[in-house]
């Protein structure tokens, strides 16, 4: 059977993932890099592997849910930080991350891309090297209305 081009154009548009030329066929159920609702028990398996949950954490008066992709965080290296709001926003809040001190101190930023799949924000940033001893995965929100609130979790190193 053909799927006609457009279609399959509108399928990897309507997964919200970029399409790979690596020529390496996916696993069954990830062809898009990523499962759907009931391929996999645990919904968090992205096209970057398979992830850690890092916990909750406060900032302000949110209760927000993190996970840590890309293995453990090392000095120089990209990591990759999943948040989930305590909220639906459809992607209407900025969310930035940065691995490192609160200060922002030889920290690359990286912004969140709203996965709507998923209902969460992938996040991917560059460690400083070195790495601070007390080094945290910073997490600044940006709701719609401007009001910037920050918090931080320790991440699997």
């Amino acid at each position: 059977m053909t799927i006609p081009a457009f279609a399959l154009s509108a399928l990897l548009i309507g997964c919200g993932e970029k399409e790979t030329t690596t020529g390496t066929p996916a696993p069954a159920g990830e062809e898009h890099g990523h499962p759907h609702d009931g391929e996999v028990a645990d919904a968090h398996a992205h096209a970057e592997g398979e992830e850690v949950p890092l916990g909750t954490f406060k900032a302000a008066e949110l209760e927000i849910e993190a996970a840590q992709g890309h293995g453990m965080v090392e000095a120089g290296k990209e990591g990759h930080l999943v948040i989930k709001l305590p909220y639906k926003d459809d992607g209407a809040t900025v969310v930035r991350a940065w691995i490192g001190t609160e200060d922002r101190t030889l920290s690359a930023v990286g912004k969140g891309e709203y996965a709507p799949s998923h209902d969460d924000y992938d996040i991917h940033a560059i460690a400083p090297s070195p790495l601070p001893a007390d080094a945290k995965w910073w997490v600044e929100l940006e709701k719609p209305d401007g009001t910037k609130i920050v918090g931080s979790i320790t991440p699997k190193m």
